[in-house]
């Protein structure tokens, strides 16, 4: 049992920070810093887009607009923790949350899905990366697990930028979760995840020993796809539903199998639902295996709980997963600094998640999970 008097130390599977407003000025040579994305609000409504000379004008979400009853907007509380943009105040941050290490995601990613220019993104993404190794994995290289870019445009491109992102000491990608094939905004330039296009790069990750960090969101159409009764859960719910399909895609693809050795991490989108989808495609497998392409040489259910691994933070079911269905590629992580996540009640929701679990189950959620995913990451003062 987890005594409910002493300050609990977790490390975290899922985490964000903002990058400086002039980071492309300071990293990246004049003419290149140029062409990077910007946003300019123009209105209360809207923001202008500059990418690489090309403007848009894009609708901000409800969430992210001043609330007309004086209140903070989502946006405004996501960004209240002091270490949400200021690196040397995150440490204070996490030691007072009780957080150790953690899985950090850049903010920048939607706009720079948007840039087209191969050349381009090839070389913001290795300067990006080299800023990461530096200035954030930098500031404390035994708690903090920054996710490295990859420059996607190309997959000669992404897998060179892998090996440099080993290089330089990071232990993580971000890989884009899939949209649905049929979505309007889908960008399709980018080949479908389950295209043997992507092999050289699982190959490469799978050698080198970098995880696949995959974080829900998917398409961003899909973040705002209901209006009106009921729509602020349905989007909620439905942003988790991109992971779950990052999951499928990697087992069914047979890109996991062929690659026993890589290990994957959905961040943020709970882990009750694993069981489900390891019985749903086992079944599929077994009633349609006519049409089953590539055969694969475990059950789908096997490779899903072995070799991927997912990040909840307030899902109870997360631990009755891990104790009744037998998975145990479960963790922990606090959303910092997001509105959804834990930041300023994260030892009362440890304590209520913990304190009636056994040292080995909380253990292994808290801590254990994470250092099987990151190893080099030192152990919390209480671990």
């Amino acid at each position: 049992m987890v005594d409910a008097q002493k300050k609990i130390w977790a490390h975290s599977g899922d985490s964000h920070f903002l990058e400086p407003e002039n980071l492309w000025d300071d990293i990246l040579p004049a003419h290149l810093a140029a062409r990077m994305p910007k946003s300019e609000k123009i209105n209360e409504d809207e923001e202008l887009i500059t990418v690489d000379g090309k403007s848009f004008t894009w609708r901000l979400p409800k969430v992210m607009k001043p609330r007309e009853d004086g209140k903070p907007s989502m946006m405004e509380i996501s960004h209240r923790p002091p270490g949400a943009r200021d690196l040397s105040a995150r440490l204070a941050d996490l030691d007072e949350e009780g957080i150790w290490g953690e899985v950090i995601y850049a903010s920048l990613g939607m706009w720079e899905a948007l840039i087209t220019d191969r050349e381009l993104i090839r070389i913001s993404a290795a300067a990006e990366n080299e800023w990461k190794a530096s200035e954030v994995q930098g500031l404390a290289p035994d708690r903090l697990v920054p996710v490295a870019s990859l420059p996607l445009r190309n997959m000669d491109d992404a897998v060179a930028e892998a090996r440099h992102a080993k290089e330089i000491g990071l232990h993580a990608v971000a890989l884009p979760t899939p949209g649905m094939p049929n979505s309007a905004t889908l960008d399709k330039t980018i080949e479908p995840l389950n295209s043997e296009a992507w092999e050289p790069l699982w190959d490469e990750l799978e050698d080198l020993e970098l995880v696949a960090a995959f974080h829900i969101g998917g398409d961003p159409g899909e973040h705002t796809a209901y209006r009106g009764l009921g729509g602020a859960v349905l989007n909620y719910t439905n942003s988790t539903y991109s992971g779950q399909r990052a999951a499928m895609v990697m087992v069914a693809s047979g890109a996991l199998d062929r690659h026993p050795d890589l290990k994957v991490l959905i961040s943020e989108g709970g882990a009750s639902w694993v069981p489900f989808l390891g019985d749903r495609m086992v079944e599929g497998y077994r009633q349609h295996s006519m049409f089953v392409k590539p055969v694969l040489t475990r059950s789908p259910k096997e490779i899903l709980y072995n070799q991927v691994y997912c990040s909840f933070q307030h899902e109870e079911s997360a631990i009755p997963t891990f104790t009744a269905c037998g998975y145990r590629n479960v963790l922990w992580g606090s959303d910092y600094p997001h509105l959804e996540g834990t930041f300023g009640h994260t030892q009362k929701t440890l304590h209520e998640l913990f304190d009636d679990q056994s040292e080995e189950v909380a253990g292994r959620i808290m801590r254990g999970t994470f250092e099987e995913l990151f190893p080099h990451v030192s152990v919390p003062p209480n671990g």
